[in-house]
């Protein structure tokens, strides 16, 4: 078919006879509304180097990110091109540590971009996470942190003890294979039931039952995970997410009367908050009740709940992952750290369960947790900054005002400059061989998965706190070398 054929043709034929414009006038105004903007908006970045697709469109983000590829691919651009590249039209990332401390800095002039409006939780409000209002954010932080820091919530410690103690439990009770009864585990999978319940009892002062009941309750892990590419897709795209979440189809949303999946997952996490609002509520020393005293009101007590868990389930669950792949696939790895724990056990200097100050003191298993978080970052978004008004230069650019610029975590994290040569292997012992001058530049730069300043992780305190207990406590009880333990 011929263009002139085609019925959009005539359509517009027509609407140029009626209007009296001619073709000239149409296509003058085409190029005004669409092609210039373009234009223009690929101009302001075209000194920095980048896809040549992705400096028009962000069809190559959003495909990136579907493909489930784009933190190994934002790497590969940052080794080709250098510490700063283009993947979107108005989308930069970065693998300079000190342009990441510099954008997050508490008095830095930069905002967080429209990429955090795609993670609103609920589509009426706000959370943490999602708000890009700096005064909001700051007066809803500070509320928080206390809570958040373990100041106000002393059971903290003996929390995460009784969850992994279910942990265990699990594990004795279904998942010890003799010579005629082979049962096999899926250890990620009941990693992240651990982290769920453990984040859901401090949150709110119960756990959602994972362990005990050993099933992915409400389905949430199952559509949460098959929704990952969606969540990506509305993180390239915010202004998609910001129409689905509107009045008129928010409607599509999950819903806390849902009976299963992420709706079903608000209800009950909304539920064990409200009870705590009830006018015969009794007070509790816990995270919830820190927040209430520090004046969060029932909406966003409920809202707050909900991002725990969200963020603090999967994240953590990743590097226990990543920790028991690694040292099961190195058995020199595990060799070492058994010795550490059986040495330390021997000698009395750990209790059990294990305390969080005693496992600061075991050097090996402090590099083996850096080690483990460094080799796999537990959130590869790029968690985009919006430049200020009147632009900046990062690594030699002058980069206009409005511009996104997030992070490259593999780039960043394995990095030769910041923890040499190999820095693609596995190898704890970086941590214990490097200088004093290099270990505080590795400790500086691997610390930033929990992000930086005004910015850093609230629930860093509570990740750490996670894994200086559980690694010790299921090797001491396992007793098993790292043949075995491969098969979970």
């Amino acid at each position: 078919m011929a263009l002139t054929d085609h019925p959009a043709a005539a359509l517009i034929a027509r609407a140029l006879e009626a209007t009296g414009a001619t073709a000239a006038t149409v296509f003058v105004a085409v190029v005004a509304l669409f092609v210039l903007p373009t234009i223009i908006q690929w101009y302001r970045l075209s000194h920095v180097p980048g896809p040549k697709l992705a400096a028009i469109s962000k069809y190559w983000q959003v495909r990136e990110s579907i493909k489930g590829t784009l933190p190994q691919v934002l790497k590969e651009l940052n080794d080709k091109h250098g510490p700063l590249v283009r993947i979107g039209p108005n989308d930069l990332v970065t693998s300079d540590p000190d342009v990441l401390r510099k954008m997050m800095a508490v008095r830095s002039p930069y905002t967080r971009g429209p990429w955090y409006e795609a993670w609103r939780l609920n589509p009426t409000r706000d959370n943490l996470f999602s708000m890009r209002d700096e005064v909001g954010h700051t007066a809803l932080r500070n509320k928080m942190v206390a809570g958040y820091s373990g100041k106000e919530n002393l059971s903290m410690e003996s929390t995460i003890e009784t969850e992994i103690a279910r942990l265990i439990d699990l594990i004795e009770r279904k998942y010890i294979s003799t010579p005629k009864d082979y049962r096999p585990m899926d250890f990620g999978e009941k990693a992240q039931y651990f982290t769920l319940d453990v984040i859901s009892d401090l949150a709110f002062g119960e756990p959602l039952g994972y362990l005990e009941k050993d099933e992915d309750v409400y389905d949430y892990i199952k559509i949460t995970t098959a929704s990952i590419p969606a969540m990506l897709t509305l993180g390239s795209i915010p202004t998609l997410a910001n129409i689905i979440q509107s009045r008129f189809l928010r409607w599509l949303l999950p819903k806390e009367t849902d009976k299963i999946g992420f709706g079903a997952f608000i209800g009950v996490t909304n539920h064990a908050v409200a009870a705590r609002f009830a006018p015969n509520a009794v007070p509790q020393q816990d995270m919830l009740g820190s927040f209430i005293r520090h004046g969060l009101n029932l909406e966003e007590a409920q809202g707050e709940a909900v991002l725990q868990i969200v963020a603090g389930s999967d994240t953590s669950a990743s590097t226990i992952r990543a920790f028991m792949l690694n040292i099961c696939t190195h058995p020199p790895v595990y060799q070492k750290l058994q010795q550490e724990i059986d040495e330390a056990v021997a000698k009395g200097i750990i209790s059990s369960p294990i305390k969080d100050a005693e496992a600061r003191q075991l050097p090996y298993l402090q590099a083996v947790i850096r080690e483990a978080i460094r080799i796999l970052p537990p959130a590869g978004g790029a968690f985009f900054k919006q430049v200020p008004p009147g632009g900046d230069v990062i690594c030699g650019k002058f980069i206009p005002g409005g511009t996104q610029i997030g992070s490259s975590p593999l780039a960043i994290h394995h990095s030769k400059n910041t923890f040499g040569e190999d820095a693609e292997t596995f190898r704890p012992e970086r941590w214990l061989e490097a200088d004093e001058d290099q270990l505080e530049k590795m400790k500086a730069t691997a610390d930033l998965v929990f992000h930086y300043g005004k910015w850093q992780c609230p629930g860093k305190t509570v990740a750490l706190m996670e894994f200086n207990k559980i690694f010790v406590e299921v090797r001491a009880f396992s007793k098993v070398g790292p043949s075995k333990m491969a098969r979970c």
